[in-house]
C-alpha cells in the first residue's frame, strides 16, 4: 500500500517542499501528516479524505452531489445513521452503499448489514458531509407520523381534555416527543417559522424556509388540542384562554445551541392557530458587513450610524430583516464608554452589555412610555423596536434632536415613504428634515445555491419585459439560474441576501419635507444624489451571480 504523501504527490495535492515541510512538523509535533496538512491551509478536509480513500482503494463521494436514493436510506433508521456517521446512499449489485466518515468501524458496518439485511459496501465521505446528508435526508417527518398515529389511538376524543395535560408531563409520551422533534426539524431545515394550522379535518404542519412557505406535515384532526395545549405549556401561555390572541416565548438546546423561539397564537374557525419564530442568537451578533450591503451604500450607511446623533429608520415589511439590521447596526456602534437602551416588544434577541426593555402595555409600559423614562437615564443610543403612532414619533424626533442617536423601524414599501410617513403621523414637516439623518429600506431574497446554479445568457425580450439594466446593441450579460440539487432540497436556493435602499437627508430632501412633496418627488431627488432603488440593487446582485432575474421580480415591485 502506498504511503500518504506518495498519494498526495501522485494526484498533484502537494508540492515536494510543502511535503517535506510538514513531515518536518508532524515529527516535531507528533501529529498525523495528513492533519498538519490540513492545519497548514495546503489541503481542505475533503481533499484529504479523497487521499485517504485513494490509499486503502475505497471510493470517494461527495455528498452534496451525489444523488442519494431515498429507498436505500429508508433501510436504516436515522437513529442507527446518527450514532455511527454512516448513510445508505444506494443500491449496487444487490449490495447497501454506504457512506461513512469511518471506514474502520467495523461495528457500524455490521449493524447495518443486520438491520437491513443485505450486503454492504462501504465508501468514504467527509464527517461534516455525512453530518449534512444525515440532517437532510434521515428526516423527524415519518416519526412524527407514527406519533401522530399513536397519540391519536391513545386520545380517540375530538379534542385533548384540559384534566388530561398531566399526560403530557413525561418526555416519552407522544405529543411531547412530536412537539420536539416539530421543533428540532424546523431548525435543522433552516425554517425561519413554524406555522401550526387547524383545518377542517386535520391539523397542518408549514415551515418557512428562505421566505417560502412549505407544508411538511398533516396530522389527524383529533390531536389538534394536545399539540396546541403542549406548544402553551412550553411557552409559559394561559392554556385555558382560547378566545383571543397571546404572545409567549420558549428556550430549546440545539446540537449545543440556545435557540429561543417566539410564539403567537391567534383564534380561528377550526381552532388556534400557532406560529413559531425561531430566533437563532448569533444572527445578532452579525457584522453588517455580512449584510450583502453593495460598497456604495455600506458607505452612506456608515456615515450616518457613526454620527452622534440623528434618526436612523429601517424600513420594510414585516419578516425583510429590519431587527437584524438594527442589531447588527447596535454591534458596530456599541462600546463600553457608551450607553445603549432599546425598547421592544417583544425582545427578541438578548444581547450582552446593552439594556433592554420588553413594552408590557397591560402594566402602562407602552413605546412613549418607555422611551420617555429612557431619556431620563442618559442614554448615547436608543433604539425603538417600532414606530407606531404620533406620541412616539414625536419623542424620538426630540431625543434625535437633542444629541441621542436614534435608531427604529417604520412600515413603509420604500426610503422616501418614510419621510411623506411621519408627517402623516402629525409631525411638523420642518423637525423631519432635521432630525431625520438616514433611511434603509430593505427586502429579502433567496440566494442561489452555490452548488448547483447555472450560467446562461437571457434573450433581449426577457431582459427587456424584467426591466434589466441592458441597452440594445450592448452584448448580452451572463447571468445565473436556479438548477436544483440535494444541498438545496432540489429548490435551487440556499440562504437568502438583503437587497437595500439607503437614502440619506440632504437639504433638498429637507425641501420637499416641509413643501409636503410627494414621495414619488423625493424618490427622484435622492436617486438624482445617487440612491439606488431597491430593484436597482438587486438588478446589482443578479449581475454578480447571487440571486436571479425571477427572485427580484417576486419580492420587488
Amino acid at each position: 500500500m502506498k504511503q500518504l504523501g506518495e498519494v498526495l504527490l501522485d494526484e498533484g495535492l502537494v508540492t515536494e517542499a510543502q511535503l517535506l515541510a510538514a513531515l518536518d512538523v508532524q515529527t516535531s509535533m507528533g501529529t498525523s501528516l495528513g492533519r498538519t496538512l490540513v492545519e497548514q491551509g495546503v489541503l481542505s478536509e475533503a481533499q484529504l479524505v479523497r487521499a485517504l480513500a485513494a490509499q486503502v482503494g475505497m471510493e470517494f463521494v461527495d455528498l452534496d452531489e451525489y444523488a442519494v436514493d431515498r429507498a436505500a436510506v429508508s433501510m436504516v433508521p436515522g437513529a442507527l445513521c446518527r450514532r455511527y456517521a454512516v448513510l445508505p446512499i444506494g443500491l449496487r449489485d444487490g449490495a447497501l452503499v454506504l457512506a461513512t466518515a469511518d471506514p474502520g468501524n467495523v461495528v457500524a458496518v455490521d449493524d447495518v448489514r443486520t438491520v437491513s439485511g443485505m450486503g454492504v459496501i462501504p465508501v468514504v465521505a467527509t464527517y461534516d458531509n455525512v453530518h449534512r446528508a444525515i440532517d437532510r435526508f434521515c428526516r423527524a417527518d415519518d416519526e412524527m407520523e407514527d406519533l401522530s398515529s399513536a397519540f391519536e389511538e391513545e386520545h380517540a376524543e375530538p379534542e385533548a381534555d384540559l384534566s388530561r395535560l398531566g399526560d403530557f408531563v413525561d418526555d416519552d409520551a407522544p405529543i411531547v416527543r412530536y412537539v420536539n422533534l416539530l421543533v428540532t426539524q424546523a431548525i435543522t431545515d433552516r425554517a425561519s417559522d413554524i406555522h401550526i394550522e387547524p383545518t377542517e379535518h386535520d391539523l397542518r404542519v408549514r415551515y418557512r424556509i428562505d421566505g417560502v412557505l412549505h407544508e411538511t406535515q398533516r396530522s389527524p384532526k383529533n390531536i389538534q388540542g394536545g399539540v396546541i395545549s403542549r406548544v402553551k405549556i412550553m411557552s409559559d401561555i394561559d392554556i385555558a384562554e382560547k378566545r383571543k390572541p397571546q404572545d409567549g416565548r420558549m428556550s430549546v438546546n440545539h446540537n449545543g445551541r440556545k435557540i429561543d423561539l417566539r410564539v403567537a397564537t391567534l383564534p380561528t374557525v377550526w381552532g388556534e392557530k400557532i406560529v413559531m419564530r425561531i430566533l437563532d442568537n448569533s444572527t445578532a451578533s452579525l457584522d453588517l458587513r455580512d449584510l450583502s450591503f453593495l460598497d456604495h451604500n455600506y458607505e452612506t450607511y456608515r456615515e450616518s450610524y457613526t454620527k452622534p446623533y440623528g434618526m436612523i429608520l429601517v424600513t420594510g415589511p414585516t419578516g425583510s430583516g429590519k431587527s437584524t439590521t438594527l442589531y447588527a447596526t447596535l454591534n458596530a456602534v456599541s462600546r463600553p464608554e457608551i450607553n445603549v437602551i432599546t425598547v421592544e416588544d417583544p425582545v427578541e434577541y438578548r444581547l450582552p452589555g446593552i439594556n433592554q426593555v420588553q413594552v408590557n402595555p397591560k402594566a402602562g409600559l407602552t413605546f412613549a412610555a418607555a422611551l420617555r423614562s429612557i431619556l431620563r437615564s442618559d442614554p448615547d443610543v436608543v433604539l425603538l423596536g417600532e414606530i407606531r403612532d404620533h406620541e412616539t414619533a414625536q419623542i424620538a424626533i426630540e431625543a434625535a434632536l437633542t444629541g441621542h442617536l436614534v435608531l427604529s423601524t417604520l412600515h413603509t414599501n420604500d426610503a422616501p415613504s418614510a419621510v411623506t410617513r411621519l408627517t402623516e403621523m402629525g409631525i411638523e414637516p420642518f423637525l423631519v428634515g432635521s432630525a431625520l439623518d438616514c433611511v434603509v429600506a430593505q427586502r429579502l431574497a433567496r440566494r442561489l445555491c452555490p452548488k448547483c446554479k447555472e450560467p446562461y445568457q437571457p434573450s433581449p425580450a426577457e431582459l427587456e419585459a424584467a426591466r434589466f439594466p441592458w441597452m440594445p446593441g450592448e452584448p448580452l450579460p451572463q447571468l445565473f439560474r436556479p438548477a436544483g440539487c440535494s444541498a438545496c432540497s432540489r429548490t435551487g436556493y440556499k440562504g437568502r441576501l438583503a437587497l437595500h435602499e439607503v437614502m440619506r437627508v440632504t437639504e433638498d430632501i429637507e425641501r420637499h419635507a416641509v413643501a409636503h412633496s410627494s414621495s414619488a418627488d423625493i424618490a427622484a431627488t435622492a436617486e438624482k444624489q445617487g440612491m439606488v432603488s431597491l430593484r436597482h440593487d438587486g438588478w446589482h446582485k443578479v449581475a454578480l451571480g447571487q440571486t436571479s432575474i425571477e427572485e427580484i421580480l417576486r419580492v420587488v415591485a
